[in-house]
Order: C-alpha cells, then sequence, then structure tokens
C-alpha cells in the first residue's frame, strides 16, 4: 500500500470520526432545543447522550492528536509526543528490539534451521552462476594488483629475498643436492652418456691419436709400429668406455660415485666453500641487483596474474573452475561436509549477531533521532493513525453510553 493509498485512507477515517463527533453536537443542540418546549423524558435521555458522547469525542481527539500535532496548533505541555520524544522513542526501540527479537534464546531456533549448504550447492551447480562468480572474483583480484603500488611490492620482495639470502647456506644446499642425485642412482645416467660420448670421439679421432703416437715415437721405430700401437691404444680406450657404458656396476662407476659423494661431504663441511659460495651470494644479490631481480620478478607475475585472470580460457580460471565442481559435488553428496559448512556457518551468525546486538540498537536509536520530527510524526500517523481514529469513535459511542447511565442513575435516585 503507498503512501497516497494511506493518506486517503487516513483522511476517510477522521471524516467518520469527526462526523460522528458534529452528529453528536447537532442533537445535542436539537435535543435541548425541544427540551425547553416539551418536557418528555426520552428527550432527556438523547440528550445526556449526546452531551456525554461530545464530551468522550473531544476528550480522544486531544489524545490521539496530541501524539502526532498540537491540538488546534496550541503548544500545550507534553503534546505533539513523537515530534518532541524522538530521541527517546528511538532509544527504547533500539532497547525493545535487541532485548525481545535479538537475544541468544529468540535467535538460537531461527540460526538452528540455516542449512546454507543446500542452497549454495543448488547454486553453485549451475553454470552460469559458477561463471560470474569467477569473473567477479577475477575483477576483485584484478583491481587489487592493479591499486598495488610497485615500488612498495618490489621493496617487499628485496627485503624478504635478503633474509632468505642472509640464510641461506649454498654449499649445504648443492651438497645435499648432489646427495639427493646419488642415493636416487641418477648419476648414473650422466656417467652413461658421458661414457659413450667419450667412446664416439676416440673413434672418431683415431687419426689424431695416430699423430701423436708418431710425435712422441722414437725415430728409429717404423711408421707402421707407431701406427699400430695407435689402433691399439684407440681401441683399448673405445673397448674400456664401452664396457662404462654398458655395465651398470663396472668399477669405475662405483670409483666415480665415491669421488662424488667426497665432493658433497667436503662442500658441506670444508669452511673453504662456505667462504666461496658466500662470495658468490654477495656478487650476484648487491643491493642493485637484487632489487632489479625482484621488480622483473613481480613485472612478470603482476602480467601472467593478469593474463591468466582476463582470458576466459586460461588455466589458473580452468583449476578454479574445477574446484568448484569438485566443491560444489561435495556440498551435494558428502553429508558430512554439508554439515561442517552448516556448523560454520550457523556458529559464525550466531557469534556475529551477539557481539553486534547493541550496534543494531544504536543503528535503529540513531536512525529514528535522525529523521526529522515532522517526518517522524508523518510516517507513525499513516500507518497507526487510521486504526487511532476509532479511538474517537469508540470513544464518542462509549463517552455517550456513560453519560446515559449517569442521567439515568441520576434521574431515579
Amino acid at each position: 500500500m503507498n503512501d497516497e493509498l494511506k493518506k486517503q485512507q487516513l483522511r476517510n477515517h477522521k471524516l467518520l470520526a469527526t462526523g460522528l463527533f458534529i452528529l453528536m453536537a447537532v442533537v445535542f443542540v436539537v435535543m435541548t432545543i425541544l427540551q425547553k418546549q416539551d418536557h418528555a423524558h426520552w428527550i432527556g435521555y438523547i440528550r445526556a447522550f449526546s452531551e456525554a458522547a461530545m464530551v468522550g469525542a473531544l476528550a480522544d481527539w486531544f489524545a490521539v492528536t496530541a501524539l502526532f500535532n498540537y491540538p488546534l496548533g496550541i503548544k500545550i505541555p507534553h503534546t505533539n509526543l513523537i515530534e518532541n520524544s524522538k530521541e527517546k522513542i528511538g532509544d527504547n526501540l533500539g532497547n525493545f528490539v535487541v532485548e525481545n527479537f535479538l537475544s541468544p534464546q529468540n535467535i538460537r531456533p531461527y540460526i538452528q534451521k540455516l542449512k546454507v549448504s543446500v542452497y549454495l550447492g543448488e547454486w553453485l551447480s549451475k553454470e552460469r552462476n559458477q561463471t560470474v562468480l569467477i569473473n567477479e572474483l577475477s575483477s576483485i583480484l584484478i583491481n587489487i594488483i592493479n591499486k598495488l603500488d610497485d615500488e612498495t611490492v618490489v621493496k617487499f620482495i628485496t627485503n624478504k629475498a635478503e633474509e632468505m639470502a642472509d640464510s641461506i647456506k649454498l654449499n649445504s644446499i648443492i651438497g645435499n643436492g648432489i646427495e639427493y642425485i646419488l642415493n636416487k642412482n641418477d648419476h648414473q645416467r650422466l656417467i652413461t652418456g658421458l661414457s659413450s660420448q667419450i667412446k664416439n670421439y676416440i673413434l672418431e679421432n683415431q687419426q689424431l691419436v695416430t699423430e701423436r703416437v708418431e710425435k712422441e715415437s722414437f725415430f728409429f721405430i717404423p711408421k707402421s709400429v707407431d701406427s699400430k700401437i695407435s689402433e691399439k691404444i684407440t681401441k683399448g680406450l673405445s673397448d674400456y668406455f664401452r664396457e662404462v657404458e654398458e655395465d651398470l656396476k663396472h668399477p669405475l662407476r662405483t670409483e666415480v660415485t665415491n669421488k662424488i659423494f667426497e665432493f658433497s661431504k667436503e662442500l658441506k663441511e670444508e669452511p673453504k666453500w662456505e667462504s666461496e659460495f658466500e662470495n658468490i651470494k654477495s656478487e650476484f644479490l648487491k643491493g642493485e641487483k637484487l632489487n632489479q631481480y625482484s621488480n622483473d620478478i613481480w613485472q612478470s607475475l603482476k602480467s601472467s596474474l593478469i593474463t591468466e585472470l582476463t582470458d576466459q580460457d586460461s588455466k589458473l580460471k580452468s583449476y578454479i573452475k574445477k574446484n568448484l565442481d569438485e566443491f560444489v559435488f561435495n556440498l551435494q553428496n558428502d553429508e558430512q561436509f554439508q554439515n561442517r559448512i552448516d556448523s560454520w556457518v550457523r556458529l559464525t551468525a550466531y557469534k556475529y549477531i551477539l557481539k553486534n546486538t547493541k550496534g543494531f540498537g544504536e543503528l535503529i536509536s540513531t536512525t529514528v533521532g535522525n529523521w526529522e520530527g515532522k517526518e517522524l510524526s508523518r510516517k507513525l500517523e499513516l500507518e497507526v493513525g487510521k486504526d487511532l481514529q476509532f479511538i474517537r469513535i469508540n470513544g464518542t459511542i462509549v463517552g455517550g453510553l456513560v453519560g446515559l447511565i449517569i442521567y439515568t442513575v441520576a434521574h431515579f435516585i
């Protein structure tokens, strides 16, 4: 119902109450004139009824009007109560709502009925809603990223990198890394590859071996002998490295492995290596260089994030979509998961409401207190004024009946 219709109803009920008062006034005047000409008993009864009805109507008119306005514009004390007491009304209304609607015993039954998981699962199961949610989250994240101060972020990354660099011992990390590779036997592939490369190099460069043998040989030894020697050397070396390549248990592999283990241990324990790597860190992680690295990292990360969040078919959005689907499946099929979600929502809502009950009361009090007095009176009169007019109508009728009873009792005493 809009305000215009409420105003119309209020006017109609006021006219009815006022019309009844005017009717009683007319009856009183007529009966008073008739009583001077005719002394019939019934005239006195009607006159008493109309007289008391007028008094009742006026008294209730004053009471109802005093709530919202000054009667006849006269500033009588304790009238226009709504406008003059709006701050007190706001405080009382706020306290009333808090004490009677937001008390623990009143809100607990409603909180316990909350079952958010069902509605959330149903809403998220729709493709359109998932797309809206992902796009909104992406927009929020892009806005946050764009608002970040690049200089501040770079400084933060630089400071954290310096802290990490100070606490990291590169010699220990590299030593442990080598040991990890050795323990997993991954270095064997390297040995195999190197053996194959050396073998092929020897076979492809037999002429080089021959030339070297001839150069180091005595002048009296025939070249055919030198050639035979170089051939034997080449074959022997190539066969040896072929054996290393093909035999995973070859003694050379074991020896190489032991040497690498010794080197990794030396890396971790020898002070000279710790000093060497500290010098390397100091050289590569100087203030300006580190700041440049941090800036490059941030710009690359920022660009990648914005691209991923903007592109509808990005891997990031696909990953989010996949996890959303799993989340929806659990919401719809996993009862324990549903109960955990609902319990968390209930507990959070319960705590939040109880924690902010005072705030709710202050909100109501402040809102009512900030209303214009006349505006508040007008709003309340539109809402309840129509029903209050029945007080005037009832006052007219009840007043008339009481006056009639008093007249009757007085007449027979």
